[in-house]
């Protein structure tokens, strides 16, 4: 029996990954269509009732038809493609969450739905000290000045320097599969790590107040809730000792930014680094924009050729599952009750 798979691709999670992926993994006869989505070229936003998906609702309809699995990172599964759909019975997401899809409407229809968990995870957390050392060492400022043709001594200033890890506190706010591994790498510095996450069992853990108090770099790890929005204000930052640096690569809902743009100004933070923001792209006019001793990236913490690979492989992983009759590992949505 043949297999009718749409491979929904995209400039980052490529077809061929997909399609390699899925005849490595994945047992029978498997008829693969691909579709490329214009993402990252095109930014993601909202598509229908769905969150950062490639407005793509057309062009997925069509080469849905007849069609039972979809692999992808970023198409929309809205109810109207949902309702358009009928032959869909599987639909992977290779990102660590299903944003892009309506798990409500597709359980409704007996879609299941998939994720990838942890396909990023090692690539973030060597973007997280990146940032952290390019924000503490000042390497962004001082290659923009050597590029102009400055050589500026100044920052050799007392004052103008930064701190060592080797010896310092650093705090995680989250302690995931990212956390843990910065938390590993920070260790080989010579760092010491504090943690704070209401949710993990992890001896020696800290309260939030606690780890901002003692630490002198504080990394958020932490997952976005409605518990977690501005988890980090105003008074949060300022319990942090003053030169302090602040990381942040894992969601934007977890920072006030305003906040963090006041300490920056006011020189309490020593620096801050950022890979994601309130609102993507960051608009113009944004404080971000202008408020110094600030490193900025745009949210590609998690970019890496293994990252986009394992993405792939994850997911295949699921068609087999699903094809060879097996319970999915990464499943979103619940099984619908028997009738």
């Amino acid at each position: 029996m043949t297999i009718r798979i749409l491979a929904a691709g995209d400039h980052f999670v490529q077809n061929r990954l997909f399609v390699d992926a899925l005849r490595h993994e994945v047992p029978g006869d498997l008829d693969i269509r691909e579709l490329t989505l214009p993402w990252p070229v095109e930014p993601f936003g909202r598509v229908g009732e769905v969150d950062e998906a490639s407005d793509v609702e057309e062009q997925l309809i069509e080469a849905l038809r007849d069609v039972e699995i979809c692999v992808t990172q970023m198409a929309p599964l809205t109810r109207r493609v949902i309702d358009a759909c009928p032959d869909l019975k599987l639909f992977c997401v290779s990102r660590g969450g299903p944003v892009n899809a309506n798990l409500e409407a597709a359980t409704e229809a007996g879609i299941a739905v998939t994720f990838a968990p942890g396909r990023n995870a090692v690539a973030t957390a060597e973007h997280t000290l990146a940032m952290l050392l390019a924000a503490t060492r000042r390497i962004p400022q001082t290659h923009a000045d050597l590029a102009r043709g400055e050589w500026r001594g100044d920052y050799y200033m007392y004052d103008k320097v930064g701190p060592e890890l080797e010896g310092g506190t650093v705090g995680l706010v989250g302690y995931g599969a990212i956390g843990r591994r910065v938390a590993r790498i920070l260790e080989g510095f010579g760092a010491e790590v504090l943690v704070f996450d209401p949710y993990v069992d992890l001896p020696g853990k800290v309260s939030l107040d606690e780890l901002l108090t003692r630490s002198r770099f504080v990394s958020l790890h932490a997952r976005a809730t409605p518990e977690t929005v501005h988890m980090i204000g105003a008074a949060q930052i300022a319990l942090m000792p003053r030169g302090s640096v602040l990381v942040n690569c894992a969601r934007g809902s977890l920072l006030d930014y305003d906040a963090l743009c006041d300490a920056l100004e006011s020189g309490h933070l020593f620096g801050a680094a950022l890979d994601v923001f309130p609102e993507e792209p960051i608009p113009a006019g944004s404080r971000l924009l202008t408020t110094p001793n600030l490193v900025m990236t745009p949210h590609l913490a998690g970019a890496s050729k293994e990252t986009a690979a394992k993405a792939a492989t994850i997911v295949a992983g699921e068609v087999a599952r699903y094809v060879r009759h097996e319970p999915l590992a990464h499943r979103a949505n619940p099984v619908p009750a028997a009738k």
